[in-house]
C-alpha cells in the first residue's frame, strides 16, 4: 500500500471529563499502551503523514507518544479561542490530497477498517453506522448513495426518526475542502464552539459530493468513560489472544488470561489460566503455569509457576521456576528454583539449585547490589545471600546459612549455624502446667 495517498489527523485535545480522572483521556491505558498509541499504530500502516492535535495536558501527551513513535506531527490547538472539533483543524497543513480525521478515543480502529476511506472517491467521505436502536444519535439522511444532511434527533421528523443510519464521527476530506471551509467555520451556536460537522452542511450547499461509508461499529467504538475503557480492553484482549492462538500458542481458559500488546511468543508455548503477561515480554518454547505474572521479561525453554512472579528485566533459559518464587532483574540459565524464593539482581549459571526460602538480600536501603552464582551450586533451604556476593562453581551452601562473605571459592561448603540449645521442661514452666 502506498502511504503517500492520505494524511491523517487525530483529534486528541479534549479533557474527557466523563472519564472522571485527572489524566488526559487519550493517555488512559488499554492492554498496556495509551489508547492514542493504538490509533497511531494503525494509522502508520496506511499513512506517512500523521498529525496529532493536542491541548489538554499537551506536554504529557507529546512526551508519552514521542517515546513510542518518531516523525509524528503535533499541533497545539488554541482551545481557549477556537474550541471544538472545527477549531482543532485550524492550522493543519496536510501533505496529501486526501485528509482523514480520526478521534483520539477510538483505540479499536484497525488499518483494514480505514482502507475504505482510501478506496472511496468523493469530496467528503462520511462514516456511518446502521443501528438497531439509533435513539440519541443524529440521523444521516442518504439519497441515491449520497449524504443529504445530518438531522439531530430533537429536530427530526417522524419519518426521519425511523432512519437507523447514524453518524460515526470519522471523515475524509479532500485537501481543497479543508482549505476552503475550515476558515469559514463560525462559533455562532449555543456551545460557542467551532464544529467540524458544519463543513458538511457548507459543502452540501455548494453541491459537493458527500459519500457515506458504512463502518464496523465495534472497530470505531469511542471510549468516553471507564466502563467504555473496560469494554474496549476486553475486545482488544480477545483480538490479541485470538492472534496468538491462531499462531500456535496453547491457552487454557483464555478469558482468564491477560496479555499486553507488546508480548510476543515463539515456538510451542502453553499459557495456563489466570496468567498476566505484560510489557515487552518474550515467551519462547515455554510453559507459564496458572496464576503467574511475567513482566517485561524473556523466558526461553523454561517453565514458570504456578503462582510465580517474574518482575521486569528477568531472563530465564532452560530454567524451572516453581510456585511462590519471585525473580527480579536477574539472569538464570539452567537453574532450578522450586518454591518460596526471592531472586533479585542476580546472575545464576547452569546446574544450580535454589532451595525453598532462599533470598538474595540485594538492597541495603540506599543501593541495590548483585549476587553472582556459578555452575552446579547447591543452595540449601532458608539461606540468605547478602549482596554483593559471588559464589563460584561447585559450591554447597548449607541450609539456614547467611552468606556475608564477598566470595565463596569453588568446591567449598559454606555453613553458618549457631549450636542448638535446649532447655529442659521450659514448656511446662512457661505455661505453668
Amino acid at each position: 500500500m502506498n502511504k503517500d495517498q492520505i494524511s491523517i489527523v487525530i483529534l486528541a485535545a479534549g479533557k474527557g471529563s466523563r472519564m472522571k480522572s485527572p489524566k488526559a483521556k487519550v493517555l488512559h491505558s488499554i492492554c498496556g499502551k495509551p489508547m492514542l498509541y493504538h490509533i497511531i499504530k494503525s494509522s502508520l500502516e496506511i499513512s506517512d503523514d500523521i498529525t496529532v492535535v493536542v491541548a489538554h495536558q499537551k506536554d504529557a501527551v507529546i512526551e508519552q507518544i514521542s517515546s513510542f513513535f518518531e516523525k509524528i506531527n503535533f499541533v497545539i490547538q488554541d482551545a481557549d479561542n477556537f474550541p471544538g472539533t472545527g477549531g482543532a483543524m485550524m492550522g493543519i497543513n496536510p501533505q496529501h490530497e486526501k485528509v482523514l480525521v480520526l478521534n483520539g478515543d477510538m483505540p479499536l480502529i484497525t488499518s483494514d477498517a480505514l482502507k475504505g476511506f482510501l478506496t472511496t472517491d468523493a469530496d467528503i467521505i462520511m462514516s456511518i453506522f446502521d443501528l438497531d436502536d439509533p435513539d440519541g444519535y443524529g440521523r444521516v439522511i442518504i439519497e441515491d448513495g449520497h449524504v443529504q444532511r445530518i438531522v439531530e434527533q430533537k429536530d427530526a421528523s417522524v419519518s426521519e426518526l425511523k432512519v437507523t443510519t447514524v453518524n460515526a464521527g470519522i471523515y475524509a476530506f479532500s485537501k481543497s475542502v479543508i482549505e476552503k471551509y475550515i476558515p469559514l467555520l463560525s462559533n455562532d451556536n449555543v456551545q460557542e464552539e467551532y464544529y467540524l460537522t458544519d463543513v458538511i452542511s457548507m459543502a452540501k450547499a455548494d453541491y459537493l459530493n458527500i459519500s457515506p461509508l458504512l463502518v464496523d461499529e465495534e472497530k470505531f467504538k469511542g471510549v468516553n468513560s471507564k466502563k467504555d475503557l473496560s469494554d474496549a480492553e476486553v475486545i482488544m484482549q480477545d483480538k490479541i489472544k485470538a492472534h496468538w492462538m491462531n499462531a500456535g500458542v496453547i491457552m487454557q481458559l483464555p478469558s482468564t488470561i491477560y496479555i499486553e500488546e507488546g508480548v510476543t511468543f515463539e515456538g510451542e508455548c502453553i499459557i495456563e489460566n489466570g496468567c498476566r503477561l505484560t510489557g515487552n515480554t518474550l515467551i519462547q518454547n515455554s510453559h507459564i503455569k496458572a496464576g503467574s505474572v511475567v513482566e517485561d521479561s524473556i523466558v526461553k525453554n523454561s517453565d514458570v509457576g504456578p503462582l510465580a512472579h517474574l518482575r521486569p528485566a528477568s531472563y530465564l533459559e532452560d530454567t524451572h521456576i516453581g510456585n511462590f518464587v519471585e525473580v527480579k532483574k536477574s539472569s538464570l540459565k539452567g537453574v532450578k528454583a522450586g518454591h518460596l524464593s526471592y531472586i533479585g539482581d542476580a546472575q545464576i549459571d547452569e546446574g544450580t539449585n535454589i532451595g525453598a526460602g532462599v533470598i538474595t538480600c540485594n538492597y541495603d536501603g540506599i543501593k541495590k547490589y548483585q549476587t553472582i552464582i556459578g555452575k552446579n551450586v547447591f543452595i540449601g533451604s532458608d539461606s540468605q545471600l547478602v549482596a554483593p556476593v559471588q559464589i563460584e562453581d561447585d559450591v554447597m551452601i548449607a541450609a539456614g546459612t547467611t552468606v556475608t562473605s564477598g566470595k565463596i571459592e569453588k568446591g567449598s561448603l559454606a555453613l553458618s549455624r549457631t549450636k542448638l540449645k535446649t532447655i529442659k521442661d521450659f514448656y511446662y514452666k512457661f505455661f505453668r502446667k
